[in-house]
């Protein structure tokens, strides 16, 4: 498959077997449905492109600040996931292989434009990542002051995520916004649980002292 391809299978409901995938899936494991791409069962593929297009995205995002390179890096997991998949086997969650991959290119990624990152910066049209709401600008001098407070604080806090060392960053965005557990943030990091444990507490210690402004 070549990223032509890819991009079409990453278009919604591109596939006219994508629907009968979906809901043949209800009833498999990722991992089991992985397996049957594994056997050449290209609806299959499509409906793991469709169910994890937009995390991956957004894993990427957060750690490329970059729309276009977050797409283009979530593009890149999906045709790693397909030319790997002769050889998958189902010893762990789907999902933790994924993101394995997943965080091995975010890292190569971050390295090698670690001096090109673009400045941080959030839009008033874009939502809260904690309340899903907009920073949309109402009327009086009081609530614009509440957006632009809420504002200051979503992007406070994604400077200092952004500034925290490599794993403890990949750890936070992990549990925090991709709502992974410890075991499956272990297993993606190749840690212990207990040693996750610890990487996240130092992390979130980190952060709220350094975010008490915001608190």
């Amino acid at each position: 498959m070549d990223r032509g391809a890819l991009i079409g299978a990453m278009r919604p409901q591109l596939s006219a077997d994508l629907p009968q995938a979906a809901a043949t899936a209800e009833a498999l494991s990722d991992a089991e449905i992985m397996l049957r791409v594994r056997a050449g069962d290209q609806p299959a593929f499509d409906y793991l492109v469709q169910k994890y297009r937009r995390p991956l995205v957004s894993f990427m995002y957060r750690m490329a600040r970059n729309p276009a390179a977050a797409e283009d890096l979530a593009q890149e997991v999906f045709l790693r996931v397909y030319r790997s998949r002769a050889t998958y086997e189902a010893s762990a969650k789907f999902t933790t292989w994924l993101y394995r991959i997943a965080t091995n290119l975010a890292v190569n990624h971050a390295r090698d434009t670690r001096h090109e990152r673009p400045e941080v910066t959030v839009s008033l049209d874009e939502p809260d990542e904690e309340s899903g709401a907009t920073f949309e600008l109402p009327d009086g001098a009081q609530g614009a002051e509440e957006a632009m407070v809420r504002r200051e604080r979503v992007l406070g806090i994604r400077r200092k995520v952004g500034a925290l060392p490599e794993r403890q960053r990949l750890a936070v965005i992990m549990h925090k916004y991709q709502q992974m557990d410890y075991k499956q943030i272990a297993e993606v990091l190749k840690l212990s649980e207990s040693a996750t444990k610890s990487l996240l507490f130092r992390a979130y210690e980190t952060l709220r002292e350094q975010l008490k402004e915001f608190i």
